[in-house]
């Protein structure tokens, strides 16, 4: 195991991998996103393609992530494609919604939504814990083209009311999260993060993949898992 990632992983809530996938794969994986590119910021069905299942089982089996991840399965991947005609911003919250197969009547289960024909709620703050996000990227992401921003250690305060994330991120401050084209940020979803619209024309691709545990209570089941 890599003790250093994991244990700034469990302390900070997030760690980056400045190479993971042969940067030889990425110009064949831009061309597999063609047909996921819109106006607005991406998409969240990846998942839905074969070689995107490809792609985090391959990530998962990297020695550098695998013990990270453990037993983890990939349960979602969204492409955000942040450009010159689609300069968006992200403020500042948790990851609090999960994508399911159906809806189930449970009093621990609430915000119930519809996203791109998707059936997400909001996990209990157990299993939110027991996540990580992959964010894998396509582009060099620099401090000019609108990157993660991060509140080291804020996944460690629980499910925080929105009314108080600005507050929180006043207090303690933010991390730009930085990393070369082929490189990894792993996150927590219960860590405070946000992204400003980028100052530069430079493209920001990333492939945002979550992983979680095989099985989730309350009955629920993964809209997808593998």
């Amino acid at each position: 195991m890599n003790p250093k990632l994991s244990e700034e992983l469990a302390q900070q809530g997030f760690a980056t991998v400045s190479t993971a996938p042969p940067l030889r794969h990425i110009d064949e994986i831009a061309l597999r996103l063609e047909s996921l590119e819109s106006d607005g910021p991406g998409s969240r069905t990846a998942l839905d393609q074969d070689w995107c299942w490809q792609l985090a089982a391959f990530l998962r089996s990297l020695p550098v992530l695998s013990e990270v991840l453990g037993n983890l399965v990939a349960v979602q991947c969204t492409y955000f494609d942040k450009r010159a005609y689609a300069n968006w911003l992200v403020p500042i919250h948790q990851d609090l919604s999960i994508p399911v197969k159906e809806f189930v009547e449970a009093e621990a289960l609430t915000g119930w939504t519809r996203k791109q024909g998707r059936i997400f709620v909001q996990a209990p703050v157990d299993v939110l814990e027991g996540m990580i996000a992959v964010r894998f990227h396509l582009d060099d992401s620099d401090h000019g083209n609108g990157p993660l921003r991060v509140i080291a250690g804020s996944h460690r305060l629980g499910r925080i009311p929105s009314r108080d994330c600005a507050r929180h991120r006043a207090e303690h401050g933010e991390v730009d999260c930085v990393v070369p084209r082929g490189g990894v940020i792993l996150m927590k979803p219960l860590l405070l993060h946000a992204s400003s619209k980028a100052v530069t024309s430079r493209r920001r691709r990333v492939l945002h993949f979550v992983f979680g545990p095989h099985a989730l209570p309350h009955g629920l089941a993964w809209a997808q898992a593998a």
